[in-house]
């Protein structure tokens, strides 16, 4: 799988890892030691007598600093790997991003590494014989980063036990979708129909989840051409190699001109999986997972079920409000150079409503939040949702039994 070929595209996946946090702490401990040491060596800076020690006690303390840091740093990523394990077993797969993410478990890691190597590079410093200058000051601010990381491990131990918590997952995938619903562009008045016929197909170069399309990049290779794009497969659906990807329109006053598909690949990123921003099913999706297996009999937890469709009322009421999602780019007199589908809303009903009710099929309570998510939702939905709600009400009749 070929990795996100704009700058932009490579600079959020550098954001969204989990390794940039430990990195900049890592990198930052390193030149800090390495700059202390150094001012230490050559300027005799007035912080003698802080640790009363010779270079052959330094080294003690310090080597004891890090074989001690390599065991927390050892034991922070076991605790993490089994929070992932249970995790993707226990909820779904798809939720392993949220654990990946935390910016605490990132800092963590962050301040067991950039304590390791603080004291390694001041180990490297010491003088080797006694009465030679010697830096106290890099030895005290090793024994402070000691001390921060046991703070910092006592509070990760707090922090991972409460995130483990379904609760706490369920409404950090909320929060997520929730931002990703604030992010949708406001409700085209205009028409975003691609008026001209199809001119050329993109074809897509390989197989993949579809996590994100360059808006700004493609309207302005369609105004360099005098044409219009139309992204075939959704942000989050899968698209096999060989397959539609763009298609290229004619605008009403262009001209066919052949473009370039290199170019046009570049604003569609493909990946390995799906991510949150311009997917906003992807939350309904992880929601739906942990709710069709927590009804599973293996598991049995109604509960947890009940408080996943608690969770997706709240989104599908937020997006009831409001017409199917769509982006579109246009010039400044108001032609339209992109436009790209979200997820319909009766596809998000199918997700939460249909396949739930199939494996809650003897579990009562589950069905009947769901008859009243459905009917709480009548009430607030544009006429162009009703038909998709109306379809899954229960009948009248079974409603009042």
């Amino acid at each position: 799988m070929s990795r996100p070929r704009t700058v932009s595209a490579r600079l959020a996946e550098v954001r969204e890892s989990f390794w940039l946090v430990p990195a900049a702490f890592a990198v930052g401990a390193v030149a800090a030691a390495v700059g202390l040491s150094i001012l230490e060596l050559q300027v005799a800076l007035p912080f003698e007598g802080i640790l009363p020690s010779g270079p052959a006690g330094a080294r003690s303390l310090l080597s004891s600093i890090i074989t001690a840091m390599i065991s927390f740093t050892a034991l922070v990523f076991s605790i993490t790997v089994v929070a992932l394990q249970l995790a993707s077993s226990q909820y779904s797969p798809r939720v392993l991003r949220t654990f990946l993410q935390d910016r605490i478990i990132q800092a963590t890691l962050g301040t067991f590494v950039a304590t390791f190597l603080f004291a390694m590079v001041v180990l490297a410093a010491l003088p080797a014989r006694d009465g030679e200058r010697f830096p106290e000051l890099s030895l005290a601010v090793s024994m402070s980063l000691v001390l921060a990381s046991s703070g910092t491990f006592i509070y990760y131990l707090h922090h991972i036990t409460t995130v483990m918590r379904v609760s706490h997952i369920i409404a950090s995938i909320g929060a997520q979708t929730r931002r990703s619903i604030a992010r949708l562009p406001p409700p085209d008045e205009l028409e975003a129909v691609v008026p001209g016929g199809v001119t050329q197909t993109v074809l897509a170069p390989e197989p993949g989840m579809i996590s994100n399309v360059n808006l700004a990049l493609l309207a302005r290779l369609a105004r360099e051409y005098d044409c219009a794009f139309a992204v075939v497969p959704a942000p989050g659906d899968f698209v096999a190699a060989g397959a539609p990807l763009v298609r290229v329109h004619r605008t009403a006053r262009g001209t066919a001109r052949p473009v370039p598909t290199d170019r046009v690949e570049q604003g569609v990123t493909i990946g390995v999986e799906r991510t949150p921003g311009q997917d906003v099913a992807f939350g309904f999706r992880q929601l739906a997972d942990i709710a069709e297996r927590a009804l599973s009999p293996a598991v049995n937890d109604v509960t947890t079920a009940v408080r996943a469709v608690q969770e997706t009322h709240d989104l599908l009421r937020r997006l009831a409000t409001r017409p199917d999602p769509t982006h579109v780019a246009r010039d400044d007199d108001g032609t339209l150079r992109v436009r790209v589908d979200g997820v319909p809303y009766d596809t998000l009903l199918a997700m939460i409503v249909d396949d739930i009710r199939l494996v809650a099929s003897q579990q009562p309570r589950v069905a009947r939040l769901l008859d009243a998510v459905l009917r709480d939702l009548a009430t607030v939905a544009l006429p162009v949702h009703q038909t998709a709600i109306g379809r899954r009400l229960p009948p009248p009749t079974a409603d009042r039994h």
